[in-house]
Protein backbone atom coordinates (compact mmCIF):
# COMPACT_ATOMS: atom_id res chain seq x y z
CA UNK A 1 0.00 0.00 0.00
CA UNK A 2 1.43 3.52 -0.64
CA UNK A 3 -0.97 5.84 1.62
CA UNK A 4 -0.92 9.48 2.72
CA UNK A 5 -0.44 9.32 7.06
CA UNK A 6 -4.24 10.06 7.16
CA UNK A 7 -5.21 7.08 5.28
CA UNK A 8 -3.02 4.98 7.45
CA UNK A 9 -4.80 6.66 10.92
CA UNK A 10 -8.15 5.85 9.73
CA UNK A 11 -7.41 2.23 9.03
CA UNK A 12 -6.11 1.56 12.17
CA UNK A 13 -9.13 3.48 13.70
CA UNK A 14 -11.31 1.10 11.66
CA UNK A 15 -10.11 -1.47 13.55
CA UNK A 16 -10.08 -0.34 17.23
CA UNK A 17 -6.71 1.20 16.97
CA UNK A 18 -6.14 4.04 19.37
CA UNK A 19 -5.63 7.60 17.34
CA UNK A 20 -5.75 10.72 17.75
CA UNK A 21 -8.36 12.80 16.07
CA UNK A 22 -7.37 14.34 13.09
CA UNK A 23 -8.81 16.42 10.04
CA UNK A 24 -7.87 16.98 7.09
CA UNK A 25 -7.50 20.37 5.50
CA UNK A 26 -6.56 21.92 2.08
CA UNK A 27 -6.89 25.50 2.80
CA UNK A 28 -5.57 27.59 5.83
CA UNK A 29 -9.44 28.75 6.59
CA UNK A 30 -9.98 24.87 6.42
CA UNK A 31 -7.20 23.96 9.04
CA UNK A 32 -8.27 27.37 11.66
CA UNK A 33 -12.22 25.56 11.74
CA UNK A 34 -10.45 21.93 12.15
CA UNK A 35 -8.43 23.71 15.11
CA UNK A 36 -11.67 25.53 16.40
CA UNK A 37 -13.56 21.52 16.45
CA UNK A 38 -10.36 19.76 18.09
CA UNK A 39 -9.66 23.07 20.63
CA UNK A 40 -6.69 23.18 22.63
CA UNK A 41 -3.12 22.21 21.15
CA UNK A 42 -3.15 20.90 17.38
CA UNK A 43 -0.28 19.73 15.10
CA UNK A 44 -0.66 20.74 11.26
CA UNK A 45 1.30 17.94 9.26
CA UNK A 46 1.75 17.90 5.67
CA UNK A 47 0.27 15.25 3.23
CA UNK A 48 2.75 13.96 0.98
CA UNK A 49 4.57 10.39 0.52
CA UNK A 50 7.49 10.59 1.82
CA UNK A 51 9.70 10.70 5.34
CA UNK A 52 11.34 13.91 6.94
CA UNK A 53 8.30 16.06 6.64
CA UNK A 54 9.11 17.23 10.06
CA UNK A 55 12.80 18.28 9.17
CA UNK A 56 11.72 19.61 6.11
CA UNK A 57 9.26 22.24 7.78
CA UNK A 58 6.26 19.82 7.20
CA UNK A 59 5.12 19.39 10.72
CA UNK A 60 4.20 22.32 13.14
CA UNK A 61 2.82 22.66 16.44
CA UNK A 62 0.03 25.28 17.14
CA UNK A 63 -1.59 26.46 20.59
CA UNK A 64 -4.37 28.23 18.92
CA UNK A 65 -6.01 27.97 15.43
CA UNK A 66 -4.90 31.37 14.54
CA UNK A 67 -1.93 29.46 15.36
CA UNK A 68 -2.83 26.52 13.30
CA UNK A 69 -3.84 28.28 10.44
CA UNK A 70 -0.83 30.91 10.24
CA UNK A 71 1.01 27.06 10.60
CA UNK A 72 -0.79 26.06 6.79
CA UNK A 73 0.16 29.09 5.63
CA UNK A 74 3.81 28.28 5.43
CA UNK A 75 3.28 24.44 4.83
CA UNK A 76 0.86 24.87 1.81
CA UNK A 77 2.55 24.53 -1.10
CA UNK A 78 6.53 23.17 0.53
CA UNK A 79 8.44 20.91 -1.84
CA UNK A 80 9.17 18.31 0.69
CA UNK A 81 11.56 15.37 -1.34
CA UNK A 82 9.92 17.14 -4.70
CA UNK A 83 6.44 16.98 -3.62
CA UNK A 84 4.19 19.81 -3.08
CA UNK A 85 2.07 20.18 -0.36
CA UNK A 86 -1.42 20.60 -1.27
CA UNK A 87 -3.24 18.93 1.51
CA UNK A 88 -2.38 18.68 5.51
CA UNK A 89 -4.27 16.63 8.78
CA UNK A 90 -4.96 18.72 11.61
CA UNK A 91 -4.41 16.23 14.45
CA UNK A 92 -5.29 16.46 18.23
CA UNK A 93 -1.98 17.27 20.13
CA UNK A 94 -1.02 14.82 23.00
CA UNK A 95 1.65 14.86 25.89
CA UNK A 96 3.89 12.49 24.72
CA UNK A 97 5.66 10.44 27.48
CA UNK A 98 7.63 8.21 24.86
CA UNK A 99 8.08 8.09 21.03
CA UNK A 100 8.37 5.11 18.92
CA UNK A 101 9.40 4.41 15.67
CA UNK A 102 6.89 1.17 13.45
CA UNK A 103 6.73 0.79 10.62
CA UNK A 104 6.07 -1.87 8.02
CA UNK A 105 7.93 -1.75 4.18
CA UNK A 106 8.10 -4.41 1.08
CA UNK A 107 11.40 -5.61 0.84
CA UNK A 108 11.93 -6.05 -2.69
CA UNK A 109 15.70 -7.37 -2.75
CA UNK A 110 14.47 -10.19 -0.35
CA UNK A 111 10.83 -10.54 -1.69
CA UNK A 112 9.35 -10.03 1.97
CA UNK A 113 8.01 -7.79 4.12
CA UNK A 114 10.25 -6.01 6.68
CA UNK A 115 9.20 -4.44 9.92
CA UNK A 116 11.57 -1.66 10.80
CA UNK A 117 10.95 -0.67 14.57
CA UNK A 118 12.93 1.24 17.59
CA UNK A 119 12.51 2.37 20.85
CA UNK A 120 13.93 6.28 19.99
CA UNK A 121 11.08 7.54 17.67
CA UNK A 122 11.07 8.64 14.31
CA UNK A 123 12.28 11.85 13.41
CA UNK A 124 15.75 11.22 12.71
CA UNK A 125 15.28 7.46 11.75
CA UNK A 126 17.35 7.40 8.65
CA UNK A 127 20.22 8.81 10.49
CA UNK A 128 19.78 6.17 13.86
CA UNK A 129 20.22 3.40 11.13
CA UNK A 130 23.36 4.83 10.18
CA UNK A 131 25.21 5.69 12.97
CA UNK A 132 23.43 3.50 15.60
CA UNK A 133 22.26 0.60 13.62
CA UNK A 134 21.75 -1.35 16.74
CA UNK A 135 19.12 0.56 17.67
CA UNK A 136 16.70 -0.19 14.96
CA UNK A 137 15.51 -3.40 15.01
CA UNK A 138 14.13 -5.22 11.65
CA UNK A 139 11.87 -7.60 11.78
CA UNK A 140 10.63 -10.39 8.96
CA UNK A 141 7.28 -9.97 8.55
CA UNK A 142 5.65 -13.47 7.53
CA UNK A 143 2.14 -12.08 5.46
CA UNK A 144 0.05 -15.19 6.52
CA UNK A 145 1.77 -15.65 9.80
CA UNK A 146 1.90 -11.95 11.22
CA UNK A 147 4.97 -10.95 13.41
Amino acid sequence: MDLFEYQARDIFESYGVPVLAGIIADTPEEVRAAAERLGGTVVVKAQVKAGGRGKAGGVKVAHNPDDAAAASETIFGLDIKGLTVKRVMVAAGARIKEEYYFSVLLDRANRTYLSPSSYEGGMEIEELAVERPEALARIEVDPLVGI
